[in-house]
């Protein structure tokens, strides 16, 4: 099986790069940046580094629609991994090291039986289901943190598309949380599930199958709801054709995350806090901002090709 991890950096080879890197049984596909060292990445085996030229080649009005010293140069390299045919896509951080768990269970492509939940609310949260339940992930809506509740309706089999590993350390939280709550955790090990109800997933430990790729974005332009959003879009876009089909899974890797200024974080994040709910929902289309609608339909038109 064709297995591939995808990620953008501007930093120098991370513990996390070079582990991900020796992992024989996967691929590495880093999209630089115009600040990213690119003569270290290119002398690591097992890895294909796309430099801005190389990215430029695959489709320089994507690139362009993206633009530059931005996070979101991640979608290239989920490009450059569908078109090298990779079955399975594994989307991380540079921050993020993988324990010794990490794709050892691998749901992706099956049919598997997982607890599962709903709530009264449009949105489920899956951190609320876990011990840490005063946390929320990050892109839940702000105005139903207060609201939230979880019902488990007993054990079902999905199809699983998407499988949202979950983090030690510091979690993938709003910046609000973070301020407020100072997280750091270690997830005690659970059971899969999955949830009736739309629900955030991130591109920093995420397992993705092929044919949802062409489906989802980490959309630029809108700062840190960039994967959030486009996890939203892609439930929104597949679930009448295929249900649920996003699997949470136990933590895999420990997040020793890179330093953040939590005031700007908050700044990133003002755009979730006011627009997330409206955009899960109504029509997407029309809460996005339009220089982000223009960079997700050109994503979109490149596997029509």
């Amino acid at each position: 099986m064709n297995k591939i991890i995808v990620t953008t950096t501007i930093n120098h080879p991370t513990e996390a790069t070079k582990k991900f890197a020796s992992m024989t049984d996967w691929h590495l596909v880093i999209a630089g940046d115009l600040k990213t060292p690119h003569d270290e990445y290119k002398k690591i085996k097992n890895l294909t580094y796309l430099s801005p030229e190389d990215q430029e080649n695959i489709s320089k009005e994507i690139s362009d629609s993206i633009g530059w010293n931005t996070i979101d140069r991640r979608n290239m390299a989920l490009i450059k991994a569908y078109q090298m045919g990779a079955e399975i896509i594994a989307t991380v951080d540079d921050d993020n090291i993988p324990l010794a768990n990490w794709g050892q269970e691998l749901f992706v492509g099956k049919e598997v039986e997982v607890d599962f939940y709903t709530t009264s609310l449009e949105v489920f949260d899956p951190l609320f289901v876990t011990e840490h339940k005063r946390l929320w992930h990050r892109g839940f809506p702000i105005q139903y943190v207060s609201k939230r509740d979880s019902i488990l309706l007993g054990r079902k089999k999905i199809l699983c598309l998407v499988q949202a590993d979950l983090w030690n350390g510091d979690p993938d939280v709003d910046a609000i949380c973070r301020i407020t709550q100072m997280p750091e955790v270690e997830f005690k090990s659970f059971t899969p599930f999955a949830a009736e109800k739309i629900s955030p997933f991130n591109s920093q430990n995420t397992f993705l199958h092929r044919k949802v790729i062409p489906y989802y974005m980490v959309i630029p332009h809108i700062g840190r709801m960039d994967d959030i959003w486009g996890a939203y879009a892609l439930q929104k876009d597949l679930r009448e054709l295929y249900g649920s089909f996003i699997v949470y899974n136990n933590a895999t890797v420990y997040h020793d995350r890179n330093e953040h200024d939590l005031t700007i974080d908050m700044e990133d994040e003002m755009i979730g806090y006011r627009k997330t709910l409206d955009f899960i929902l109504n029509n997407y289309r029309n809460v996005m901002p339009q220089k982000a609608l223009d960079s997700y339909n050109l994503y979109k038109s490149i596997f029509n090709k």
